[in-house]
């Protein structure tokens, strides 16, 4: 009796394995192919135009919501949170708009760390500084365009998930089958 149960966890332990063997082996599969359309040109174009959409849009709605506070003597918390974080954020948007035209033209995108770095700082700046500026004009403001945030990345990151991995994407890469002998 002790050598079937030994016998079925043996089973039980190699089919886990070999799950486990075939998931890591499908994995990086995705990944070979998801490097091969991300080094697409179009792609990458494409991911210029939608940069130069949200760095140019966080640049106007920075100099927008900090106007007001350029005739103010003293600033709350909120505020001044909110030009600190414009401070940070404008310069290296404007940065990262010049370096998309040179990437528009080379037809490719950087993968600078300094880069890469650069984008995060700059748009998590960003979105300090409106969620601050909101905090400014209304506690309750503040809260709602934090979370309305949160949700559009989730909207926005399911809706380019749908898009891009999709069913289609996979029958792009058809495995070959070698030629039989």
């Amino acid at each position: 009796m002790n050598e079937d149960k030994d016998l079925t966890a043996e089973q039980a332990r190699l089919i886990e394995a070999a799950a486990e063997a075939n998931a890591a082996i499908e994995a990086e599969r995705v990944l070979r192919e998801t490097e091969t359309v991300t080094a697409d040109p179009a792609v990458q174009e494409e991911w210029i135009r939608q940069s130069n959409l949200t760095y140019g849009g966080l640049v106007g709605a920075g100099l927008v919501m900090v106007q007001p506070f350029l005739t103010e003597t003293s600033l709350d918390t909120s505020a001044t949170v909110c030009v600190i974080a414009f401070a940070v954020s404008i310069p290296l948007l404007a940065a990262l708009l010049v370096l998309n035209r040179q990437e528009a033209f080379r037809r490719r995108t950087t993968k600078a760390p300094m880069v890469t770095a650069a984008r995060a700082i700059a748009q998590a700046s960003a979105f300090v500084g409106i969620t601050a500026a909101f905090w400014h004009i209304s506690m309750i403001a503040g809260i709602v365009f934090l979370a309305m945030g949160i949700l559009a990345v989730a909207v926005h990151s399911s809706g380019y998930v749908s898009l891009e991995y999709d069913a289609k994407f996979r029958s792009r890469f058809r495995r070959h089958r070698a030629p039989e002998a």
